[in-house]
């Protein structure tokens, strides 16, 4: 099993690529920011706290989306592998994650962070917003907010896996094509 952690700011294609590299390896995708917004639709109590949080560009408190992430686990522990789109988003993210995992006896193999300049990630998200009319993606004051909150609290994650040896940068400019053909040469290399 390989478990792949894709790491990157707000708008830098991590959904994208999530979906492009699970069909390719046949491997499952959690993207945590989908399950909440499924959470937010459907109206549940953990999607109403969270709504607050996502309208303010505020990250999600660790302990839910920890208690969501290890439900996942157990319910996927015979899979070819996972990309976790969004998660870890901080160091304690990281450091229950690596509890979790061990606890079935897996691993985070790789963290690939797609990394893409500020200005054409508040572009790319301005787009976004425009077609799928996320009010989160409207305005461009909690974009920017959203990516200080990445820089902060998120980006100190890669340090995490890097001292682990297991971080990976790959350019995200380019056509799709190419960031995947990036982020599938550091994947292929570790078989």
């Amino acid at each position: 099993m390989i478990n792949i952690v894709l790491f990157g700011a707000p708008g830098c294609g991590k959904g994208t690529q999530a979906q492009r590299l699970k069909e390719h390896y046949g491997v499952e995708h959690v993207s945590t920011g989908e399950v909440i917004r499924e959470e937010i639709r459907q109206g549940t109590p953990l999607g109403r706290s969270m709504e607050c949080c996502i309208r303010e560009g505020r990250l999600a408190p660790d302990e839910v989306v920890i208690a969501m992430i290890e439900h996942y686990v157990m319910e996927h522990r015979q899979a070819k592998g996972c990309i976790f789109d969004g998660f870890p988003r901080t160091t304690v993210q990281a450091e229950e994650f690596d509890r979790i995992l061990s606890g079935h006896g897996l691993k985070v193999d790789v963290m690939v962070d797609i990394r893409v300049p500020e200005e054409e990630l508040v572009r790319r998200i301005l787009l976004r917003g425009r077609d799928s009319g996320r009010a989160d993606d409207a305005s461009e004051e909690v974009i920017r907010g959203r990516l200080d909150v990445y820089r902060m609290q998120t980006a100190v994650v890669a340090d995490y896996y890097a001292a682990q040896g297991k971080y990976a940068a790959v350019d995200g400019m380019g056509s799709m094509d190419e960031v995947f053909a990036r982020i599938a040469q550091v994947i292929d290399a570790l078989k």
